[in-house]
């Protein structure tokens, strides 16, 4: 798959964004606009499917430039801070996402959709299980690391929005992104294992979810210093972790 990145280094949709920003006073007219009536039948058809069209290319421009707006601005950006950005008004967003746990969960759903086809295809590459396990955690470090600012703001809800709901509870953009997951990770154990170890391959696919996420979460908002793994050898020990444990280091201090 062909990855491209805009200016800001973030990962870019491959479905076409082809619709510019207008001004708000003009978009606010058009969405709480009804589309005219016709006389036929499949006119009226045609003109809705047209007008949902543009409504879902339009969803599209806003995640995007939202994307934009809190990889430049922070993961707390506000409603308000990312329509300005976005060279719209906030009432924008209202509409189309409902409230800031709505923008999280379509955001959401587009950067963990991709995060996940990455993975995917990296493991797909490999020959052996630990293979597999170790490009899917370098994969998801990556992505991770590509833009943090964007990866909290989609994973967290941030203090002091109108919202009472988790986003992510909200949405299930992230619970449905590590299920995908775990399966991705039980598939190849069970043709490897067999099933003898049944109970390993229902059990341990989820607790090595808990231990990537945990660990790469820490090191993603761990300051840069010399003591800082760099990716690779943060996701080659998360890896070791998932298949050795901590034996090898606890044998070689006692």
């Amino acid at each position: 798959m062909l990855v491209s990145f805009d200016q800001c280094g973030l990962l870019i949709p491959s479905v076409p964004d082809t619709l510019g920003i207008v001004n708000s006073s003009h978009e606010e007219s058009a969405v709480s606009a009804v589309p005219p009536q016709a006389g036929a039948a499949g006119a009226v058809d045609g003109r809705a499917a047209r007008w949902q069209s543009h409504r879902e290319e339009r969803r599209r421009e806003l995640i995007k430039e939202a994307r934009r707006a809190v990889h430049k601005l922070g993961s707390d950006s506000s409603m308000e801070d990312i329509a300005s950005a976005a060279g719209t008004s906030k009432s924008v967003f209202y509409r189309y996402f409902g409230d800031k746990a709505g923008l999280q969960q379509a955001m959401g759903e587009v950067v963990l959709g991709q995060m996940q086809r990455r993975m995917q295809e990296a493991a797909q590459q490999a020959q052996t299980p630990r293979e597999g396990l170790l490009a899917m955690v370098s994969a998801y470090l990556q992505m991770a690391e590509s833009s943090p600012n964007v990866y909290a703001f989609i994973t967290r809800l941030s203090p002091g929005e109108a919202s009472s709901q988790d986003a992510i509870a909200a949405s299930g953009a992230l619970g449905n992104f590590f299920e995908q997951i775990t399966g991705m990770i039980a598939t190849p154990m069970r043709e490897y294992l067999g099933d003898q170890h049944e109970s390993v391959i229902v059990y341990w696919p989820t607790a090595a979810i808990g231990l990537v996420r945990n660990a790469g979460e820490m090191w993603l908002g761990s300051p840069a210093d010399s003591t800082k793994p760099d990716q690779a050898t943060m996701a080659g020990q998360i890896t070791d972790w998932l298949c050795l444990g901590i034996a090898p280091a606890l044998k070689t201090t006692t």
